[in-house]
């Protein structure tokens, strides 16, 4: 039976229909990845050249796990696919770097493109503050971000941020016009202009999420504004992956047979 505080290590595998091979790790127990050799085995095997003989090791803790590169010369990277292109990079000698990600992808370089494997850590531990006493009463404390996800400029952000919640490597950002007619087969939205989605993102910029005016005249207001939204709404998780249920479903185009996300 799995433990609760099981880290779980999927291998991947050529053969789509095949069951992968997985790894389960208990605190305090590890697995070491690389080439390996007759004098130094491994846990989990990378046959190419561009991997050293022990590339480097996992290493399961209470409610996370952590990575140790043992190479000098080559970064790895630690992906989370669930989020919106969040990802750590782990240097040359970092020993037992915590992953803060439940669900993480490690991407190593190889000499034809990359070797991933999925690591699935324990659920998070989140505190009950009022049980424990950390929330004292008094004053009440305000939000950073006071966002109404039933608005419309909440829809509109949340329009804005689709690329990149759909696709990490995702760098458009809708313009006011791809937002209108995202938005207007919803019936709050069938209205919408083109001038009310600027107004909106102004009122985003200057009121709800604050973001600085840039000194840029070569840079149009609108366009660095966007930018600036986007990038703070991913950041601080103000506009999420379930966020997008509040969108129109996407149009197949013609021509294609599956279906998006």
């Amino acid at each position: 039976m799995t433990s609760m505080n099981t880290v779980i290590v999927q291998l991947p595998t050529s053969d789509p229909r095949a069951t992968p091979r997985i790894i389960e790790l208990s605190p305090g127990q590890e697995a070491t990845f690389g080439r390996g050799g007759p004098d130094c085995p491994v846990n989990i095997l990378i046959s190419d050249q561009a991997v050293s003989r022990v590339a480097g090791r996992i290493r399961a803790v209470e409610d996370h796990w952590s990575i140790s590169n043992l190479r000098a010369i080559n970064t790895y990277v630690v992906e989370n696919p669930e989020g919106a292109g969040e990802f750590i990079k782990v240097s040359p000698r970092r020993g037992d770097m915590p992953v803060p990600f439940e669900f993480a992808r490690l991407v190593i370089p190889v000499t034809e493109g990359i070797f991933s494997l999925q690591v699935f850590a324990p659920q998070h531990l989140y505190l009950d503050l009022e049980a424990s006493g950390w929330d004292r009463p008094g004053q009440q404390t305000v939000q950073a971000f006071p966002l109404d996800e039933s608005a419309k400029y909440f829809l509109v952000l949340v329009a804005m941020c689709e690329p990149a919640l759909r696709d990490s490597s995702a760098v458009a950002i809708p313009t006011a016009r791809e937002i209108v007619a995202r938005l207007s087969p919803l019936t709050s939205c069938q209205d919408l202009t083109v001038a009310a989605v600027h107004f909106h993102i102004d009122y985003l910029a200057s009121r709800k999420l604050r973001v600085k005016e840039r000194d840029d005249e070569q840079a149009p207001r609108c366009d660095w504004q966007r930018a600036a939204l986007v990038s703070l709404a991913l950041r601080f998780n103000l506009v999420r992956e379930e966020h997008l249920t509040l969108l129109p479903p996407q149009r197949i185009p013609r021509g294609r047979d599956h279906i998006g996300v």
